[in-house]
């Protein structure tokens, strides 16, 4: 079993290598992955599962130690990111599919991906789990809201039934899984330790699926989304950071809060496309999903080089998890 552990971290921390092979794999030989569609939302619920096995009571304590750290980070995630994915679709004149892709990954609440990247930035992990679980909790009103607003004007969008989508793919899952982690306690730490090797099999067969059933109009536009894909990551990276030091945070929590605004679950975004749009409005997600797993560590090695500050927000807040 530990064996497997060490194999599960391994591949933990070579998610990006891992995306981006069966990406490139899917690609030229689509009729391998296509079967995996009818799976995507299956493999979602998994990982949002595994989310909840590792959600314990000291990360919903955070938000009431910090309400306003955390606050400020949930309104950027679904304020900045949807705002650019709207702005890049009208400055670009993106085709109505695609733009609708580009909002709806926008629109999404932060990845659990940001937790391990804004450990190795040597950031503030606990507001980034913090951060993460009240965005994902948030995103059955929040997604479709936006959504809605934003990108109704090229496709019709029906907020209620993506409210339902949410809820049966992410909620059920995690409170699933905060129940069975409650239940069996450490027993369940031997699960744990192989999430990484599931997780990362999952959002890479996910991704397949998707670049798979939409080989032919990525040949066509793929350089047009990846380029909006590279903006949107970078431009959410760095405001992010920005707004956490308009707010007087300290350094390791403006790394926290430029991650967990920059990185999206674009697992659900796919899941959303998939079932509400087109295979096409899918491809936005699944390219984010490939792009952000090598931005992140890009950013977490910069971000390893920033001097600590003290923080003025919150009065309470937690120390970094890591001097500098």
């Amino acid at each position: 079993m530990q064996a497997l552990a060490r194999l599960s971290q391994f591949i933990g921390k070579t998610f990006a290598v891992w995306t981006l092979l069966f990406a490139v794999l899917a690609f030229y030989s689509p009729d391998t992955f296509k079967w995996i569609g009818p799976y995507v939302v299956t493999l979602l619920g998994i990982v949002m599962f595994g989310m909840g096995l590792t959600l314990s009571k000291q990360d919903f304590a955070e938000v009431g130690r910090r309400p306003l750290t955390v606050f400020l980070g949930v309104l950027g995630q679904f304020v900045i990111m949807p705002a650019l994915a709207w702005a890049l679709c009208q400055v670009l004149a993106l085709p109505p599919e695609i733009a609708i892709g580009v909002i709806l990954v926008g629109c999404c609440p932060g990845g659990t991906a940001s937790n391990v990247i804004t450990y190795l930035a040597r950031g503030d992990v606990a507001l980034s789990v913090a951060i993460t679980s009240v965005s994902t909790l948030l995103a059955p009103i929040a997604t479709p809201a936006l959504i809605y607003l934003l990108a109704s004007a090229w496709l019709e969008v029906s907020a209620v039934a993506m409210f339902w989508s949410i809820v049966k793919v992410v909620i059920v899952p995690i409170v699933l899984g905060v129940i069975v982690q409650s239940l069996l306690g450490k027993r369940i730490k031997v699960f744990v330790d192989v999430l990484p090797l599931v997780s990362v099999a999952a959002i890479v067969a996910i991704v397949a699926a998707v670049v798979a059933g939409s080989q032919e109009r990525i040949a066509t536009t793929g350089l047009t989304i990846f380029a909006v894909v590279v903006l949107h990551n970078g431009l959410g990276l760095l405001l992010g950071y920005l707004l956490a030091r308009a707010f007087g945070l300290n350094v390791a929590q403006r790394k926290t809060m430029s991650i967990e605004v920059g990185m999206q679950n674009s697992g659900l975004g796919v899941a959303l496309a998939t079932a509400h749009f087109s295979p096409l409005a899918a491809v936005p997600s699944a390219i984010f999903s490939v792009w952000h797993n090598i931005s992140g560590p890009i950013a977490a090695t910069i971000f390893q080089r920033f001097k600590d500050k003290p923080a003025s927000l919150d009065a309470g807040a937690a120390r970094p998890v890591a001097a500098e």
